[in-house]
């Protein structure tokens, strides 16, 4: 295959990759709202990607969090973590999960998380 071919091969990959990311605001049309992906994962205290932030540190398996202020929104671009998240603290009561690419408002608050693997 040619140079060129190659090239077209990744830049496809790309734009495949961005749409798809752009689909992942939960039940919107498009991520316009969010803050621009990056590495990692954060948890919002508002909808879509809004408010006080909580940077999660992906390469804390398994220890539990609990969040001073209760999470809305969830972001995560990782290829080796997901989260768990939990709607009452010391990861207690109803539990949510996250893929390794996520971004989306969470059915109800959340109160305490976990690193986990995808």
């Amino acid at each position: 295959m040619s140079h060129t071919g190659v090239k077209y091969r990744r830049t496809a990959a790309a734009l495949t990759a961005a749409a798809a990311l752009l689909g992942l605001g939960a039940g919107t049309a498009d991520a316009a709202g969010w803050p621009p992906l990056r590495d990692g994962a954060y948890l919002y205290t508002g909808l879509t990607g809004t408010g006080h932030m909580t940077t999660v540190d992906t390469g804390d398996f398994g220890t539990c969090h609990t969040l001073s202020r209760p999470a809305a929104s969830v972001q995560v671009v990782s290829g080796t973590a997901a989260l768990e998240l939990y709607r009452d603290a010391d990861c207690t009561g109803t539990a949510w999960a996250t893929g390794s690419l996520a971004q989306q408002d969470l059915p109800w608050t959340m109160t305490s998380y976990r690193v986990r693997q995808p």
